[in-house]
């Protein structure tokens, strides 16, 4: 007979208020990223800026200064970064779509913000959080401008080069075919000189999700 387990009411409740405070004595966001502007110092962390980011600091705004002067905290217009128009000549942008604003903040210029990416040209189809709401380099398309980023095509894909695999390698390859599909020819292994595997953390979390989708979780 198995024996029951007894619970422990105060114990249980001791780990929870312990939680609890643990939460409540976090640093809001707008307390972490706070910035003096005349020493370029983080007072929460006392991290100084780099020297190549103050110009752009004092000359560009974050994104929640932008959209706390806004109607409806800019839901539903577009944004850029400063980096991008300079990096890239395809539209990259955000269209935001949600706005949590940080109310003990002052002047409501922190929070979070959700939106629909594209980035060169190519528009992603799920709507995420925004990153680097932080940076000083954010920008508001302005309205007569917004068709013009929407309507932009992008060039179509080059078609995949591929080389021949090295001659060891080919080999070993062409055995391992050979072995497996028994009396049939073995096809020439190429390599297609393409990379499309984008190693961010959404490309790890996606595997890490396949992977308990096939093996299934720890019980």
């Amino acid at each position: 007979m198995v024996k029951k387990k007894r619970l422990r009411l105060i114990a249980e409740m001791a780990r929870k208020i312990r939680a609890y405070r643990e939460l409540k004595s976090r640093p809001r966001e707008s307390q972490k990223y706070a910035l003096d502007y005349e020493t370029m110092k983080r007072p929460f962390t006392g991290k100084m800026l780099p020297v190549l980011a103050w110009q752009d600091v004092r000359r560009e705004s974050r994104l929640f200064s932008l959209l706390a002067g806004m109607r409806l905290f800019g839901v539903g217009r577009l944004f850029t970064r400063k980096s991008w128009l300079e990096d890239h000549s395809e539209p990259s942008y955000w269209q935001i779509t949600k706005v949590k604003v940080d109310y003990t903040s002052e002047n409501m210029d922190h929070g979070k913000a959700w939106g629909i990416l594209t980035y060169k040209g190519k528009k992603e189809s799920e709507v995420k959080e925004m990153d680097k709401v932080m940076y000083h380099d954010w920008r508001l398309i302005p309205k007569h401008m917004e068709q013009q980023f929407k309507d932009f095509e992008p060039l179509p894909e080059p078609p995949v080069r591929y080389v021949a695999y090295p001659p060891l390698l080919r080999a070993m390859l062409l055995a391992q075919q050979k072995k497996g599909g028994g009396s049939r020819a073995a096809e020439e292994p190429v390599l297609p000189l393409k990379r499309d595997v984008l190693l961010n953390k959404d490309y790890f979390h996606t595997q890490e999700q396949e992977r308990q989708r096939k093996e299934g979780t720890a019980v």
